[in-house]
């Protein structure tokens, strides 16, 4: 099991932030060798199912994930997303926080915790340190990103 946690602070209101990190097509803009199709209708709530296809050709895997936690940021309250991993390669969770932050700018904290089935365990460091990478750098984008 790989867990990896994220902090970042951005120059945006909550509720833009919050905009941003939750709009799932713009993760497969971000994130490598990645498409996001989002199978249910808008708009995202409690029950929004997304499925993210990474890699290339017969490397590439569906991960769909639900949103059961869905409370958007209210004035100085921050907004929590939660999204639980149903594929067959990974499974798991993520947690997108986002609060008020120092000088009006947004604190925004991913957590995550991941199973990729075919590695064993003795890998999860190097998929510890790569996940990290990868969703800082995906995050780092989409809050810049309008």
């Amino acid at each position: 099991m790989v867990y990896f946690l994220l902090e970042r602070t951005a120059p945006l209101p909550l509720d833009e932030a919050w905009r941003r990190l939750t709009d799932w097509p713009r993760h497969g803009e971000v994130v490598p060798l990645t498409r996001v199709r989002v199978v249910t209708p808008a708009p995202t709530g409690e029950g929004t199912v997304f499925v993210a296809r990474s890699g290339v050709g017969p490397l590439a895997f569906e991960d769909p994930m639900e949103v059961t936690v869905w409370r958007p940021p209210a004035g100085e309250t921050p907004g929590l997303c939660r999204l639980e991993k149903r594929g067959r390669v990974v499974t798991g969770w993520a947690e997108i926080e986002v609060r008020p932050g120092p000088g009006g700018r947004s604190r925004v904290v991913w957590r995550e915790e991941l199973d990729v089935r075919p590695l064993p365990g003795l890998f999860d460091p190097l998929a510890a340190g790569a996940s990290r990478q990868v969703f800082g750098r995906a995050v780092n984008r989409l809050l810049r990103q309008p």
